[in-house]
């Protein structure tokens, strides 16, 4: 997807982020610590921070955080829920920031909304030599078999190229990674999956994926359907029509060290 028709979906956040604050997951904390475990110090940057799901787990782990978020109305859920965190308005293409000032950059579900040509640079500004730039996702275990069956129920809006282990490993290999050009150079990127899971029920499933970007850009007939489909589904599928449920996720990583 060219970086034109990426802003209706990078932009569809906003109206929604009460709700993205509530029902999105936050990350393994697993898979934080392998993304800084080559960073030279504490200082990270949660960059296009949404409303703080990986900024409270950094926070929890004791990084000296961040964060960096363009949308007024995620940034001001980002400081409802996490006043301690220094938390700045501010994108990927224009990082508010000395240069040198981190030792690390992470980004959840948020690398792949970037404009690499203008971030790239950017981000190799603000890193430290030797800082480590790492993406974070929260996939759906499609090698479970409901989840598989939910997945298909969901079709591509649900489910789009990064959403389950294997397109996420076949999406990220070579992209969302900088270019820097003669101003920095980076190593060989590195992936990683993590388990995870979240608590859901029927009902608070449907409303965590209706704040997917591909859901949040349909006509609202359109959304309505589908969700009522997935809804239909989780209320008759066995592993999720009684009471709550864990849904089976990863918290996949690529991580790429500055050089």
């Amino acid at each position: 997807m060219e970086q034109d028709e990426r802003q209706p979906y990078a932009a569809s956040f906003g109206p929604a982020a009460a709700a993205y604050a509530e029902h999105r997951p936050d990350y393994a904390r697993a898979a934080v610590r392998w993304a800084l475990a080559r960073s030279p110090g504490p200082r990270v940057l949660d960059l296009g921070a949404g409303t703080g799901k990986l900024t409270g787990v950094l926070a929890a782990a004791r990084a000296d955080v961040v964060a960096v978020e363009p949308d007024p109305a995620m940034l001001t859920e980002l400081r409802r829920s996490l006043p301690a965190v220094r938390a700045l308005p501010g994108s990927a293409e224009a990082i508010p920031l000395p240069d040198a000032s981190v030792d690390a950059v992470l980004a959840g579900n948020a690398l792949h909304w970037f404009d690499m040509a203008v971030a790239g640079p950017e981000i190799a500004r603000v890193l430290a030599p030797g800082g480590v730039l790492a993406g974070l996702w929260n996939v759906m275990d499609d090698r479970v078999e409901w989840v598989a069956r939910l997945a298909r129920v969901g079709g591509s809006a649900v489910v789009g190229p990064r959403d389950t282990p294997a397109r996420w490993r076949t999406a990220t290999a070579r992209a969302h990674l900088p270019d820097t050009g003669a101003t920095a150079r980076f190593g060989s990127p590195e992936q990683a999956g993590f388990p995870h899971g979240q608590r859901r029920t029927a009902d608070s499933l449907v409303a965590t994926l209706a704040t997917r970007a591909g859901v949040l850009v349909m006509p609202e007939r359109e959304r309505q359907a589908a969700l009522g489909r997935i809804r239909a589904f989780l209320q008759t599928e066995p592993a999720t029509a009684r009471g709550e449920f864990t849904l089976p996720m990863q918290s996949c990583v690529l991580r790429v060290r500055r050089l």
